[in-house]
Formats: C-alpha cells, sequence, structure tokens
C-alpha cells in the first residue's frame, strides 16, 4: 500500500524520486505522474535554463517506437509541429560510388522517425509536468550530497538540508551520474579520440525529410533535417573530427568554418548559412556493471553512454523509461514493493541486453568506419552495396533503427 504524500520544512516523501530533470528523468517524472505513481525529480539546474537556444544545441533523432511512447504519456501533444519526419536514410562512405539507402516506404506509411531539438523536448516536458498538478514535486535547483537505504525506504540528502524519502530511487543524472558513485556502482568504458561538432545550419534547397550519414576517416558526418522556421530550410549538423583537430575548426570564424562544411556536405543542399552557436562534445563509450543496487535504478546515460553513430542514445533512452514505467505500474496493481526483487530484476534483466547490444554495435561501427584503411574500405563499399540490394535484410535494420522489434514495453507497441 502506498503512503499519504507528505511535506514538512524538511522532508518530501513520495513514491519514486527521480534525479536528473533532463530528456529521459524528466520524461520518467511525467510517465509515473501520469499514471498515479508520486514523483519527486531533483535536478541542479533550474529548468528554465535547460531550454535556452544556447544551453543543449543538439537535436536527436527520436524513432518510431519512441514517439508512440511520448504520445501515450501525453508528452508527444506539446512537442506539436515542432519536428520534421526522417523519410529516407541515406548512408556512404567517404568518396565511394557505393551506398545504403532506407526509405521508410518499404516497411510501411510511418516514418523511420523523427528529428527534435532537444530545447523542444525540454519545453515538451516542462509543460507537461505542469499539467501534472500534485502528482509530481519538482524540486530545483538543487544537488544529492548524500544518499541512505533502509529496508523500507531510501533517503536522498540534499544540499540544502532537505531530505527526499522514497520507495525507490532512480538516477537519470547522464554519465557523471552522483547517486551511482554513492551506490558504489562501478562503469566500464573508454573515451574515443573523436569530438563531435553541433551545430544548425541553413540551407537553401529543401532536405525532403531525409537524413544524411556520410562515413569520412575522422568519423561519421551527419546531416538531420529539421524543420523550416521562417521559410529557412534548415538541418542539425553532427561533424564528428579527430579530438586535436577539433579545437580547430571550433576557433574558425563562421565564414571559414561554413566553407569547411561546404566542401563536405557538397553542393546538394544549395548555399549554406550558420544559424546559432557551436557547440562540440567528446566522445566515449560506458557501461554501468549493474542497473541497480537496494533501491536505486539507473536509466538513460546514468547506466550506458554509447557513440551517437546510429543517433540511437537517447531512443535507448527512452526505452528504459517505457520499460520501467511498465514494471512500475505492475507493481502498483498487484500492491507490490516498487523496489521488490523481481521487479528489479525484470528492469535489469529486460534492458541490459538491449543497451549491450547497441553499445556493441556502434562501437563496431565506429572503428570500422572511422579510418582509411585501404582493404577495411574495399570491404566496407562492397558491404553497403550488398546490405543495399538484400530487400529483407534492410528492412529488419529498419525495424530495428524504428525501434519497432524485441521485447518491447506495452505503450511502445502500436
Amino acid at each position: 500500500m502506498t503512503k499519504p504524500l507528505q511535506h514538512s520544512a524538511q522532508s518530501i516523501h513520495v513514491d519514486v524520486a527521480i534525479v536528473g530533470a533532463g530528456l529521459v528523468g524528466g520524461t520518467l517524472a511525467c510517465a509515473l505522474a501520469r499514471h498515479g505513481i508520486r514523483a519527486a525529480v531533483i535536478d541542479r539546474i533550474d529548468p528554465a535554463a535547460m531550454v535556452a537556444p544556447t544551453f543543449d544545441g543538439r537535436a536527436s533523432a527520436v524513432a518510431l517506437s519512441a514517439q508512440r511512447f511520448l504520445n501515450a504519456i501525453g508528452l508527444w501533444a506539446h512537442v506539436g509541429a515542432r519536428f520534421e519526419a526522417i523519410r529516407e536514410i541515406r548512408v556512404s562512405d567517404g568518396d565511394a560510388p557505393f551506398f545504403l539507402h532506407y526509405d521508410h516506404a518499404d516497411v510501411g506509411d510511418e516514418p523511420l522517425g523523427c528529428m527534435v531539438e532537444n530545447r523542444h523536448l525540454r519545453e515538451a516536458i516542462a509543460a507537461n509536468m505542469r499539467g501534472l498538478g500534485d502528482a509530481l514535486t519538482i524540486i530545483s535547483p538543487a544537488s544529492v550530497a548524500d544518499m541512505t537505504q533502509s529496508a523500507d525506504d531510501i533517503t536522498l540528502h540534499l544540499d540544502d538540508g532537505r531530505n527526499v524519502v522514497a520507495r525507490l530511487a532512480v538516477s537519470a543524472e547522464g554519465r557523471n551520474a552522483t547517486l551511482r558513485t554513492l551506490a558504489g556502482i562501478s562503469v566500464t568504458g573508454w573515451t574515443y579520440p573523436q569530438t563531435a561538432i553541433v551545430a544548425t545550419i541553413g540551407h537553401e534547397l529543401s532536405h525532403n525529410g531525409i537524413a544524411h550519414e556520410h562515413f569520412l576517416p575522422a568519423g561519421p558526418f551527419a546531416i538531420l533535417p529539421l524543420p523550416d522556421d521562417a521559410g529557412v530550410h534548415r538541418s542539425s549538423l553532427v561533424w564528428t573530427e579527430r579530438e586535436k583537430t577539433a579545437a580547430g575548426y571550433l576557433a574558425l570564424p563562421d565564414e571559414k568554418f561554413l566553407a569547411e562544411v561546404a566542401e563536405r556536405v557538397g553542393g546538394f543542399l544549395g548555399a549554406l548559412s550558420l544559424i546559432g552557436p557551436r557547440f562540440s562534445h567528446p566522445l566515449g563509450l560506458q557501461f554501468a556493471a549493474q542497473y541497480g543496487k537496494g533501491r536505486l535504478l539507473l536509466a538513460g546515460d546514468a547506466a550506458h553512454g554509447i557513440h551517437p553513430i546510429a543517433g540511437q542514445g537517447l531512443n535507448l533512452g527512452f526505452r528504459d523509461v517505457a520499460a520501467l514505467t511498465e514494471i512500475l505500474i505492475d507493481a502498483k496493481h498487484l500492491g507490490l514493493d516498487f523496489a521488490h526483487p523481481d521487479a528489479m530484476a525484470r528492469y535489469q534483466r529486460w534492458r541490459r541486453a538491449d543497451n549491450l547490444l547497441m553499445a556493441g554495435v556502434t562501437d563496431v561501427i565506429n572503428r570500422v568506419f572511422s579510418n582509411d584503411i585501404a582493404p577495411l574500405r574495399i570491404a566496407r563499399g562492397l558491404g553497403l552495396a550488398a546490405v543495399n540490394r538484400l530487400p529483407g535484410l534492410k528492412k529488419v535494420l529498419m525495424r530495428q533503427a524504428m525501434g519497432t522489434i524485441g521485447d518491447l514495453p506495452r505503450m511502445v507497441r502500436r
């Protein structure tokens, strides 16, 4: 049985405490509160700062399955028309004549996914949170200083002296997760000698809903479709460059930076322009040794961080949220403790396999394609050409990217 929600000057009692109000943690808070599971979400950053254009210049590929989940919890409606459907994906390797082409029409009438700027996803989460009333408590800005667990609950001790007491805590803090460290959960991983340069570009000609991924010796160079803004065609640029040279490109004046981009894009988008600031992100892979300990669970990048080469990192986080939401709803209906050993084990067993597989796939793809070794170059080209001529395999790969195959949570299915 659940206890009544309690507030005092020093403590807040809820069912689930979520640390991290970003894309994964914020979505989890919305999903649980919508289904009557009282949640508190804690973040060290004021939510108002998270939606500023200068906070996060990235855009995310939201797979079809993730879009279905966001729609099921009432969050996608707040995105509105601020997304661009991905109708096709074209993958090429250097100047090789071979390529791989995915077309959504080959697997149905729904797009392969959608591109959404992260700030618009954050705005949608904030709008959804405002409509959840007393079911959701937002504690921000605040940080967790310590954590204690007992047989019945877990207490997060905040740096402002307050305590958040819950039956279950979820760390959705990203790769440098405080709760994971406090719980003594180890992490395996490595850094790549690469940096992702991210920017929004304007272009003269329409992208037609086509996402391009061009493999270069330094790493993938992706041009991802965004919705037009005030009549300007736009795309999100994710340019993976060697760590040692990325800083030089970032320091270039706008005109020279655009010239470098235009050289890599080619002329199919017409004249280019730079919209807003440039951002950079170091790249690496990490995987938590376990996804839970006691009454603590990890979700999103706190549990797994992968290379962005396939655009699947956030989608894995959304699948974590969908799976955990289903497990906790089932526990509530059965009158079980949210941290019941069976529920905790089910989450870890369910999500680790999917996440570990994608981590391995992205790591191998990055290592195989991010070089200029002649024999590998030939093999890559032949491989892309072979896959492109196998419609059955292409459909499986497209559905995998769409997140519509595998052991899916109920709210992710059609």
